[in-house]
């Protein structure tokens, strides 16, 4: 029956593992889905006890129970750390493990000089082989790594409750129970004269537990609902909040943003009255009522910009919360009111002179483009090189009808084309003007200038009566660094998603980065330009744009040969 037992619990903890690897997907939580695949193979090694009679056998399974013990408490421990947030030093986890797996050594010895007859006891019950040990070095070792690791996961704990820090106690608490539950009970066996453990039935136990409780350990992992890209901003904050108000998990930087929320409980309600919760309350009622997913809120003097969407935490899973991403937006902010109070003067003093209005604006975008060129030294005559090329490539378009490009439309994608930088006057020097490659956090910098030249340009434009001219200008800044693969910016559109006006553009802005000379590189010939351009039709640009490129390429050469 015992070895019966033991089956059934085996069968029950692959069962709960083989259920956490269908919920895990792409977003796993390696101490979990170790912990969860070292359990059965304890379950195992118990049960394989039961059915040897060879002391060698059952010393072999004694090294590997034990040992898969120790790395389980130290894989708890550290899973118990990563729950509360503390960073881990990887030198500590070596010594841990390393500690662990030195219970091989006195194992080793004990083979290599001869296994006493009276290290290994075996009684055959009739319901299997009950075997014990003999105490000595190797046992002594096992519950001394195993006791330091208890006392450690209490202080943490207990300095964690002092201090009030937000944490699941659902989760740590479901770790702590069966760690000390294990402890207690492996004691009790050591000072008992019992032929079988009952470990395995609380291998089992924790088996499914672990399942059960998976989906709600991982909504309090912030680091496992965001992305690999998110993770390495670490000017962003970010927050989970449940469906219910519920308070779910944040991150460090989040705590700056909202500093009440650092003492809010993990699991609980957070106050009606709290500021954390007029903030955040807010965006979700906006998002539910509305559907806006994106906007900006007021902290004293500062701005945080937030963007808002609903995460599951399974592929085509139900809702289970809000995910709530805020920035520090104050500076951003602050160029675009000044900028828009210098529009709102000009607009007072000339209401009456559009024209003179509209002249002016196109001149400020013409001033603005070249200070954008002053501050970055990799672009020096990009501006009008590339608003040369934009005409070259729609005039090209219109002589030959490669697409139906209305006469308007032409005229008003080449006036644009010098707007599409204009974000890069918020960008920091230091940046814009780096000699070398730059750093992941910094081109998540540089990637905002397409967003801000958008917002720019209407601020810049407002009051046009040309509308058109405005969409085509915000068409053009905005979206000339969209991929027609999608894997572009800032929105990551697809195809003809893109408006045709951001896809010319984008092709006159590559081919002159590449032909011209910039701080960190030399220009690139022509040929080696062209092949770049033409590998790129169908996945950076629109293929559709390779017949046009090819007829214009000996133009493109021609006035680049007169331009140097």
């Amino acid at each position: 029956m015992v070895t019966v037992g033991f089956g059934v619990c085996l069968v029950i903890s692959i069962l709960a593992t083989l259920l956490i690897a269908m919920r895990s997907e792409d977003r796993v939580n390696g101490y979990d889905w170790s912990i969860s695949l070292l359990l059965p193979f304890l379950i195992m090694g118990y049960w394989l006890k039961t059915q040897t009679a060879s002391q060698e056998a059952s010393l072999v399974l004694f090294l590997f129970i034990n040992l898969a013990t120790t790395v389980l408490l130290a894989i708890i421990l550290f899973s118990m750390l990563r729950h509360l947030m503390i960073p881990v030093n990887p030198w500590l986890k070596f010594v841990a493990y390393a500690a662990a797996f030195a219970q091989l050594l006195p194992v080793w010895a004990t083979f290599r000089q001869g296994i006493p007859e009276d290290m290994i006891q075996i009684t055959d019950t009739g319901d299997g082989y009950a075997t014990r040990m003999a105490g000595g070095n190797f046992a002594f070792s096992h519950v001394t790594f195993a006791l330091v690791l208890l006392i450690v996961a209490f202080g943490i704990v207990a300095i964690f409750q002092a201090r009030k820090r937000n944490y699941s106690r659902r989760t740590l608490g479901f770790y702590m129970f069966f760690v000390v539950a294990g402890m207690l009970m492996y004691a009790l066996e050591s000072l008992q004269d019992m032929n079988f453990s009952a470990l395995p039935y609380l291998y089992m136990a924790a088996s499914v537990m672990l399942a059960v409780n998976y989906d709600h350990s991982r909504a309090h992992d912030i680091s496992g609902l965001i992305s690999e890209s998110q993770k390495s901003n670490m000017n962003r904050g970010y927050v989970a909040v449940g469906l219910n108000g519920w308070f779910l998990s944040a991150n460090e930087k989040c705590y700056d943003f909202l500093p009440d929320l650092r003492h809010q409980r993990v699991d609980a309600p957070i106050p009606k009255d709290s500021p954390a919760w007029k903030t955040l309350g807010g965006i979700i009622e906006n998002y539910n009522d509305s559907g806006l997913a994106s906007s900006a809120f007021h902290s004293g003097e500062r701005t945080f910009a937030y963007e808002v969407s609903p995460f599951t935490l399974h592929r085509g899973g139900m809702k289970r919360g809000y995910l709530i991403d805020i920035r520090d937006a104050t500076e951003e902010t602050r160029n675009l009111e000044i900028l828009a109070d210098f529009n709102d003067r000009l607009n007072e003093e000339v209401a009456e002179k559009t024209r003179s209005v509209e002249n002016m604006q196109e001149r400020l975008v013409l001033s603005l483009a070249d200070m954008v060129e002053n501050r970055d030294s990799n672009t020096g005559g990009h501006v009008k090189r590339t608003s040369d090329i934009v005409r070259i490539l729609v005039e090209n378009i219109q002589a030959h009808q490669y697409f139906p490009l209305s006469d308007a439309l032409a005229k008003d994608i080449i006036r644009t084309a010098p707007m599409h930088d204009l974000g890069k006057v918020s960008i920091d020097s230091s940046i814009l003007n780096k000699p070398g490659r730059l750093t992941p956090e910094e081109y998540t910098v540089m990637k905002t200038h397409s967003t801000i030249s958008g917002q720019m340009v209407k601020i810049l434009l407002e009051g046009m009566e040309e509308e058109h001219l405005v969409q085509t200008a915000y068409h053009v800044a905005r979206y000339h660094h969209e991929r027609w693969d999608g894997k572009g910016y800032p929105e990551g559109l697809v195809g003809e998603m893109i408006p045709l006006e951001a896809r010319i553009m984008a092709v006159a802005d590559v081919y002159d980065a590449l032909v011209s000379k910039r701080v960190y590189k030399e220009p690139m010939s022509y040929e080696k330009a062209a092949q770049i351009m033409r590998e790129g039709m169908g996945t950076q640009f629109d293929p559709n744009m390779l017949v046009v490129f090819l007829s214009c390429q000996s133009l493109l050469e021609h006035y680049y040969s007169l331009a140097q």
